[in-house]
């Protein structure tokens, strides 16, 4: 092909910090990864290391991709932006999207990584994957990014094999994706890793009680009377409404059931911005994980278009603590039911554009300002471990 790639390149790690940042992308066969993983600097990952790095991925991504192009750009000598996008016949047409998003942030160069279990077992048959990377590159090359190498891989997984697109006869086997420095870094951070991206999404997917009709109709009926409450004494019901959400989160978190009653009554608070802005704050505080399991909840038993404010919620919640998996996955389903949504499109932009975690914390101030106004007591601010990145 025309353009090759340098083989087996030995890349130089920055003493001072290792970053993984994913970008999102929309329009693609299946969106673009919209995560980053921030991991403390680690001597023992080398990024000239082949087997190690494809080990990374799935701390990166949040799961174990399968049937994936995977784009891992390079910026100082460091692990910048890695992308996924699923193999589909349609994938060379939209290569040139994939690189714009790739270039966003300006990176020197990139590493390919194609996941598939069928076409990794020779070597010399890849001509496929050879016209795409050449696709690649060539799209990758115009916005002044090198393709240093590209490699194809049967598995993500202890044992896996690994070869170089372009046949120059190197490979070798995968390490131990669950021993990867990216999978410590992950655990330490309180991520969860998934086997696959259906598993990461089954955490927001609908539920037999948001498919119904009947919670729709005790949502409609309670909003009316929530309108009447809020026009009589407006503090009161949002203060009842924030007091509400905490105690359900602390049922939940203790594996209590909620009813559709009190579904129905979350949902109509979540529709109320002094609410939401208010309950932003409990993302930061000492009860998070309860809060952020009853958005999660919430995301799947409530019907649309009530999901979407606990989409929202989820997806800030996973942002501030450095999920970025949960949070794309959270903001995709959130802007695919309401397109127009301020604050999953602010925070999207944000997830885009690889902004880090404390500055989106900063909103949950104006939620313990909120509280103290409305007379609410939030659960005290918990410490953030300081992440390198």
């Amino acid at each position: 092909m025309n353009n090759r790639f340098t083989r087996c390149p030995q890349l130089r790690v920055s003493p001072q910090r290792t970053r993984a940042t994913v970008r999102a992308g929309r329009g693609l066969t299946g969106p673009i990864a919209s995560v980053w993983a921030m991991t403390k600097q680690r001597e023992d990952f080398e990024l000239n290391r082949p087997g190690a790095v494809i080990a990374a991925l799935p701390a990166v991504l949040g799961f174990v991709p399968e049937k994936s192009l995977v784009l891992i750009s390079i910026d100082d000598g460091e692990l910048g932006s890695v992308m996924r996008v699923d193999l589909s016949e349609a994938l060379p047409g939209r290569i040139g999207p994939l690189a714009e998003v790739a270039s966003a942030a300006g990176p020197e160069a990139a590493i390919a990584v194609i996941v598939d279990a069928d076409g990794a077992g020779c070597p010399m048959c890849n001509e496929e994957y050879r016209d795409l990377c050449a696709t690649l590159t060539g799209e990758l090359a115009q916005r002044d990014i090198v393709v240093w190498a590209a490699h194809v891989v049967d598995r993500v997984a202890a044992g896996g094999r690994w070869h170089c697109v372009d046949g120059c006869g190197a490979g070798g086997v995968i390490d131990d994706p669950s021993a990867s420095p990216m999978a410590v870094a992950a655990v330490l951070d309180g991520r969860r890793l998934y086997a696959r991206r259906a598993d990461l999404q089954a955490v927001i997917a609908t539920d037999e009680r948001a498919r119904g009709t009947a919670l729709a109709d005790l949502i409609g009926e309670h909003a009316a009377s929530r309108d009447a409450a809020h026009r009589a004494d407006p503090t009161a019901c949002v203060r009842r409404d924030v007091e509400d959400a905490m105690a359900a989160a602390g049922r939940v978190g203790d594996g209590q059931r909620l009813s559709d009653a009190d579904l129905a009554r979350l949902a109509c608070a979540l529709g109320d911005v002094e609410v939401r802005d208010t309950l932003y704050a409990l993302a930061v505080g000492q009860s998070a994980g309860e809060a952020e399991s009853l958005w999660a909840l919430l995301s799947r038993s409530l019907p649309t278009p009530w999901r979407v404010e606990a989409l929202v919620m989820v997806a800030f919640s996973a942002y501030v603590r450095g999920d970025g998996p949960l949070a794309g996955v959270a903001l995709e389903a959130a802007l695919r039911c309401q397109p127009g949504h301020r604050m999953a499109g602010m925070l999207d932009t944000a997830l885009q554009s690889g902004l880090r975690p404390e500055h989106i914390r900063e909103l949950a101030v104006t939620g313990y300002r909120l509280a103290k106004r409305i007379g609410v007591r939030l659960p005290p601010r918990r410490a953030f471990r300081r992440r390198a990145v």
